[in-house]
């Protein structure tokens, strides 16, 4: 195994084939296109920059009581599962930089079980992340259609509920793609995951922004307030749809890499689209370094807390 280049899940596929089929592999893809480098500093400075947002966005909705409710509960855990990636990627960076350096010697079991263990984190990231999304788009709809029953609907018990039930799930479900990476299977499983809760929730989005000033204008002519709540609930489902955008792009590359492994793994093209990786491990990585500028672009709230913390920190 080459000790300056780790391989998350996709790459464990490819490369647990016999050692003639690695060569050709190589060959092919060289002979096709080059590779894209990319210094470990950048992954180290992106990868720091993007932990030290997401514990402030945690700081700030633990901090502020305006904040504790269902869906900033929801931000807050889409926040901790940027966090994954974040310290992944700098775990696995810094080790790295010290194998390059000769200051830290490691053997193949080490450097095996270190991969394993940054690889469920990463799965587990994006299994939460899409979870976590799914979570406050159904917190949003709920907001904008069912809003005189949305506190006896979307309560803190059920909303903890949930979220227990989303960090267990991903939990488990990333230990199973590790430990069954070799399987065709268990990469369909998490493409279809992927493909699932994007139509999901672009269904429910949809569904929102068609139907929401219709839903509007009928609660009106009941309660004055109404408009204004409704334009706080659009603003929450706009901060949503962009962050789904923004996750769309950053994990798009990948899960198209995941697909191609399953459906082109030796095809030259394939093979070259293969060997542009660390672009979209870099991809991945400005998703949490992004989504925290989203949170607090779009809430004045969570902005305002924001700006305490940091005051309070000089």
């Amino acid at each position: 195994m080459n000790f300056t280049t780790f391989n998350p899940l996709v790459m464990k596929h490819v490369v647990s084939e016999n050692n003639s089929d690695n060569a050709s592999y190589s060959n092919t893809t060289t002979l096709v296109c080059n590779k894209i480098i990319i210094p470990h500093e950048l992954f180290l400075t992106i990868g720091l920059l993007s932990l030290l947002e997401n514990i402030l966005v945690v700081l700030a909705i633990i901090k502020n009581r305006n904040l504790h409710s269902p869906m900033y509960y929801f931000i807050c855990c889409l926040a901790v599962s940027d966090m994954l990636v974040s310290v992944s990627n700098v775990v696995e960076t810094m080790f790295m930089l010290l194998i390059d350096q000769g200051v830290l010697v490691v053997t193949f079991n080490i450097i095996q079980n270190m991969d394993d263990i940054i690889d469920m984190m990463i799965c587990s990231s994006v299994v939460s992340s899409l979870s976590f999304l799914g979570a406050i788009t159904a917190d949003r709809y709920i907001t904008i259609f069912y809003a005189l029953r949305y506190h006896s609907i979307m309560t803190t018990q059920r909303a903890v509920a949930i979220i227990i039930a989303i960090w267990v799930a991903s939990t488990l479900s990333s230990t199973l793609f590790i430990t069954y990476y070799k399987n065709n299977a268990v990469i369909i499983c998490l493409i279809t995951f992927f493909l699932f809760m994007l139509i999901l929730m672009a269904t429910m989005y949809l569904h929102m922004f068609t139907l929401a000033h219709l839903h509007a204008k009928r609660i009106t002519a009941f309660y004055k307030n109404r408009r204004q709540n409704q334009a706080t609930s659009m603003k929450g489902a706009v901060t949503l749809l962009i962050l789904l955008g923004v996750f769309l792009i950053c994990w798009g590359p990948f899960f198209l890499h995941l697909t191609l492994i399953v459906i082109c793994p030796k095809n030259p093209h394939c093979l070259c689209f293969f060997n542009h990786f660390n672009l979209f491990l870099i991809l991945i990585i400005c998703n949490s370094f992004i989504d925290p500028i989203i949170y607090a672009f779009r809430s004045q709230e969570l902005r305002k807390t924001l700006k305490e913390l940091l005051l309070c920190s000089w």
